[in-house]
């Protein structure tokens, strides 16, 4: 395996690490690349380029993708409250709803509603 690949491979691992945390609440902040760099030791700029590279996503729009996913999985299967699951995210309430209407074009409690319709 080249080194590129196995950058990508090791971003994406500590990555989906990452979000088993903040899904199981066990995680105090959201990682920054800078972080998952320092745990790859490698410079925040080289894993960028080469994610970028490899993957043709930037590493922050492969990480909000992610915590998209967590928050919607969040969402529709849990009973938490939508500030709850703010919280375990390690989101202010008023700034989570702001992000996931940003991707969702919906706010998280408008997206529980529309699912519980489907069901």
């Amino acid at each position: 395996m080249k080194r590129p690949e196995e950058i990508t491979k090791r971003f994406l691992f500590e990555l989906d690490k990452h979000m088993n945390d903040l899904k199981s609440g066990n995680a105090e902040t959201t990682f920054e690349v800078q972080d998952i760099a320092a745990i790859l030791h490698i410079h925040p700029t080289h894993l960028s380029n080469t994610i970028k590279e490899q993957l043709k996503k930037s590493p922050c729009d492969i990480y909000e993708n992610k915590l998209m996913d967590v928050a919607r999985e969040l969402i529709i299967s849990t009973n938490l409250s939508i500030a709850s699951i703010a919280r375990q995210l390690t989101f202010d309430p008023s700034n989570f709803t702001k992000f996931f209407k940003h991707f969702e074009g919906v706010t998280p409690k408008q997206f529980r509603d529309n699912a519980a319709l489907k069901i």
